[in-house]
């Protein structure tokens, strides 16, 4: 398991969210075929969009956790702010806006958990 909150998480980002996944990914589930390879992917698609939109539009990550549970990944995201995501119609002169979109198409199930002072998302991703 690999949690992280305030402080520690102040300086933790994108790269770190995917590394941590990796780490539980390649600890916990030992996956060898192509469609381990797949899902490690998309694990940590999901993990580096979802600290990205802490980081960008939630005021910054408060807490960082991913862990193997019931044959699924979960990966939870913590931040500042209580406004749920929402998809967002595609600019083509600004980059990005698929974050959401892809985290919903790849996890297995999403949940958004408003409470004062925050949000947290977890993604659930069924093992293979």
């Amino acid at each position: 398991m690999a949690t992280h909150t305030a402080p520690e998480i102040q300086e933790m980002g994108c790269h770190d969210a995917r590394a941590e996944v990796r780490a539980v990914v390649e600890t916990a589930c030992r996956l060898h075929s192509g469609q381990a390879r797949r899902f490690r992917e998309d694990a940590l698609l999901v993990a580096g969009e979802l600290a990205s939109n802490a980081i960008l539009h939630g005021g910054g990550l408060t807490r960082f956790d991913a862990r193997i549970e019931d044959g699924a990944l979960l990966v939870q995201v913590s931040d500042h702010s209580m406004t749920a995501p929402h998809l967002v119609r595609h600019n083509p002169g600004q980059p990005g806006g698929f974050g959401w979109m892809i985290t919903q198409r790849l996890a297995s199930h999403v949940s958004v958990d408003i409470r004062p002072g925050g949000k947290t998302i977890t993604a659930v991703l069924a093992l293979p």
